[in-house]
């Protein structure tokens, strides 16, 4: 049992992006139609790259424990990235107007959404090597990838490990 489970696990890892490698740049439109460059929001913060679809019935059906982790990690305060946490969701959608409903049907709050509507054949797809979703990446403060994921959710362990410790008061003394 456990060897299928692994065997099913290998296969469904990218091969493409490696841990601690500088992430590439994913330069798409937002659904407002507006350049959103990932360069431009890593910087001191940790990003969860989402990359999903309206279509997808496994993204969909993982959205709501994305967005009660976003809203969990969000506002707290991390080592090394002064702007905490966000997500950058890319879509591999076709259709504008189904993946503008899915953001909105699925509350997916975060600012940050990005596709070239290419699909499968989607650049931001090609340039991670993405061949199934739902699949996230975690890329760090300094613009390298912390990890890989199946499920965006599955970052919670590394966010949590990451968070800053609270200074304890004693006495009113820090």
């Amino acid at each position: 049992m456990a060897l299928c489970i692994a065997t099913a696990t290998a296969q469904y890892q990218n091969d493409k992006i490696k841990v601690g490698q500088q992430a590439p740049e994913l330069a798409f439109a937002n659904p407002e139609g507006d350049t959103l460059k990932l360069s431009e929001i890593y910087p001191n913060r940790y990003v969860l790259i989402d990359f999903w679809a309206s279509w997808c019935g496994p993204c969909r059906r993982a959205n709501p424990r994305l967005v009660k982790m976003y809203r969990e990690y969000k506002d707290l305060k991390y080592e090394g990235a002064k702007k905490g946490f966000t997500v950058l969701s890319v879509s591999l959608d076709q259709n504008k107007e189904k993946w503008v409903a899915a953001i909105a049907k699925d509350s997916l709050e975060w600012e940050y959404h990005m596709s070239d509507l290419g699909g499968w054949g989607a650049q931001p797809a090609k340039i991670y090597g993405v061949s199934y979703v739902p699949q996230a990446v975690l890329v760090g403060p300094d613009g390298n990838i912390v990890a890989t994921y199946n499920f965006a959710e599955e970052a919670e362990a590394e966010l949590k490990k990451r968070v800053k410790a609270k200074k304890k008061k004693f006495l009113g003394i820090i």
